[in-house]
């Protein structure tokens, strides 16, 4: 399918295929995969197996794995749960999975063979699910005491149960990073940090939104928390230096015309991506706070979105059955990008040499430029960064 011209590298990959088949976003241009199977809303979505996977979990009570390239079903996880599954995530080694039901079980199961290897049967509704980094662990929030639940994944015994851990139902908790701190996020609008060694909260931000908070993340590097609500908005809190509470933490404006219903870092933190039930999915920067990218589609709420490696790739998962595959490669060449770009404008920095400030384009590495042109002109050129083009400044419109 042409995109300003060109076709996506997997469209002309697959092309001959007949069920292959890419639409266009209309507005932003960009080829999309819809992908069918489920026959219940589709709760969540992740790549896996280095972005060549695809893996799904469905309010039908059934998760799925797919083929990246042909967005067919290869491994079908069902019989197992009566209930909608709210939750499916993988180990990082991509050989287990773990699921959470409404039919107040946990699952773990075997990627390779689709079979389940346990259930633990919790007291109330599991209404969220997350592994460890290390895959030792597994976290879930359930509605009954609203509290937090650790079970060990070796032995499929609960570690530990934190019960009235928040005042109203949890609906996200996951690990950090570093396997060391759980943060759940609750319809209290509370986000609370669990320090697992210490067995305690060390972060608890009430009324951290003026509405339920329905999920949240880490980046990779556990600097940085970002939380989605029902208010629309979204915040991403510094939670490595506590940097939030001198001043408060960074929020992207305009989200969603509706509730966020889901939130995913880049694997640099460079970008962000989140989903709502105004039926959007956003690709916001940053550093700029501003959107970059729109994609319209799904005919009802987008329940979960994820963010391949390279950034090429948008999966979203829906409350209309489906699954959306976003061949975002070349959004950079979209007008309306663009012409974001120039709304945007740039910052100023601090010459290193002569001290003076400088713009500096909010999508240029600033850990680079560090010197003023003038400064970087009568640098050796075998030494001299690239110079960026700097366009009008100006103010993000979104």
């Amino acid at each position: 399918m042409p995109l300003n011209g060109k076709r996506s590298l997997l469209d002309m990959e697959t092309k001959t295929s007949a069920e292959n088949v890419w639409h266009s976003e209309k507005l932003s241009q960009v080829p999309f995969r819809i992908v069918k199977g489920h026959r219940g809303a589709v709760s969540s979505c992740h790549f896996c197996f280095e972005d060549t996977k695809i893996l799904s979990s469905s309010h039908d009570g059934t998760a799925k794995l797919w083929d990246f390239s042909t967005c067919s079903s290869i491994c079908e996880f069902k019989d197992e749960h009566t209930g909608p599954i709210s939750e499916c995530n993988p180990t990082a080694d991509n050989k287990r999975m773990v699921t959470s039901s409404y039919d107040k079980t946990v699952k773990l199961w075997d990627m390779q063979t689709g079979k389940a290897l346990w259930s633990v049967s919790l007291d109330g509704l599991v209404t969220s699910c997350n592994v460890s980094g290390d895959g030792k662990y597994i976290v879930c929030g359930v509605d009954v005491d609203n509290g937090v639940c650790i079970i060990d994944c070796a032995t499929a015994s609960k570690v530990m149960s934190i019960n009235d851990h928040h005042t109203s139902t949890i609906t996200r908790c996951c690990f950090d990073p570093e396997s060391k701190r759980i943060c759940s996020v609750s319809s209290d609008r509370s986000v609370k940090l669990w320090d697992i060694t210490a067995k305690r909260t060390t972060i608890q931000l009430n009324r951290a939104h003026n509405n339920v908070i329905s999920d949240c993340g880490f980046s990779f590097s556990g600097r940085s928390l970002c939380t989605a609500s029902w208010d629309k908005g979204l915040k991403i809190w510094d939670v490595n230096t506590g940097e939030f509470r001198h001043h408060g933490p960074d929020r992207l404006l305009n989200a969603h015309t509706g509730s966020v219903s889901s939130c995913v870092f880049s694997q640099d933190a460079s970008v962000l991506l989140s989903g709502g039930y105004d039926r959007t999915i956003v690709l916001w920067d940053v550093r700029s706070k501003c959107k970059k990218l729109v994609l319209k589609g799904h005919t009802d709420w987008v329940l979960d979105v994820a963010l391949s490696a390279n950034k090429k790739w948008i999966l979203s998962s829906s409350k209309d059955s489906t699954l959306r595959l976003w061949n975002i490669e070349n959004h950079e060449e979209i007008p309306a990008v663009i012409e974001n770009k120039k709304a945007i404008g740039s910052q100023l920095s601090q010459c290193e040499e002569c001290e003076k400030f400088f713009p500096v384009m909010y999508w240029d590495n600033a850990n680079v430029i560090t010197k003023c042109f003038f400064c970087r002109l009568s640098t050796p050129s075998n030494s001299m960064p690239a110079i960026p083009t700097v366009p009008q400044t100006g103010t993000c419109a979104m």
